[in-house]
Formats: structure tokens, C-alpha cells, sequence
């Protein structure tokens, strides 16, 4: 199972959809970065994705995106193929 990395906060309802995505597509740890908590970790995220918003998806060091790339993943059947199902 590769390793999952989510950029997240603790009030993001896009966060929680995409940790029950993965958790129904069987992935059993993901590890979660909090960057509300963290503002370096804030900056981190920026730097790396380009992006302010999340969550940040990534699986190993493929950005996946935020939740709506992570759907858009599954539904077009190239989610499971990157979790080695």
C-alpha cells in the first residue's frame, strides 16, 4: 500500500470526504498534516502544491490534488491503479 500525506484542517468537510474516499477504497493510515496547527507546515503545503486550499492529496509523491481531483480520480478508474488495488 503506497503512503498517503493529506493536508488538512480540523473543520474541512472536504478533508473528511476524502479520508472516507480513501478509507472506503481500503487504505488504512494517512498521514494527516495539520496545518491550522502548524503555519510552516501552511507555507510547506503552498510551496509544494501551489495551492492554499484543502485538503492536498498526495499518494507517495503523486499530488493528487484536492478532494474533487481525488473523486474525479475514482470515477474515471484511475484511483485504484494508485493504491495498488
Amino acid at each position: 500500500m503506497p503512503k498517503i500525506t493529506m493536508y488538512s484542517t480540523g473543520v474541512c468537510p472536504y478533508c473528511i470526504r476524502a479520508e472516507q474516499l480513501l478509507t472506503h477504497k481500503g487504505v488504512e493510515a494517512i498521514d494527516k498534516i495539520r496545518i491550522d496547527l502548524d503555519p510552516v507546515r501552511r507555507e510547506e503545503m503552498m510551496t509544494r502544491t501551489g495551492r492554499r486550499t484543502v485538503p492536498q492529496i498526495y499518494i507517495d509523491d503523486f499530488h493528487v490534488g484536492g478532494y474533487d481531483d481525488l473523486a474525479a480520480l475514482d470515477r474515471a478508474g484511475k484511483l485504484d491503479p494508485l493504491l495498488g488495488r
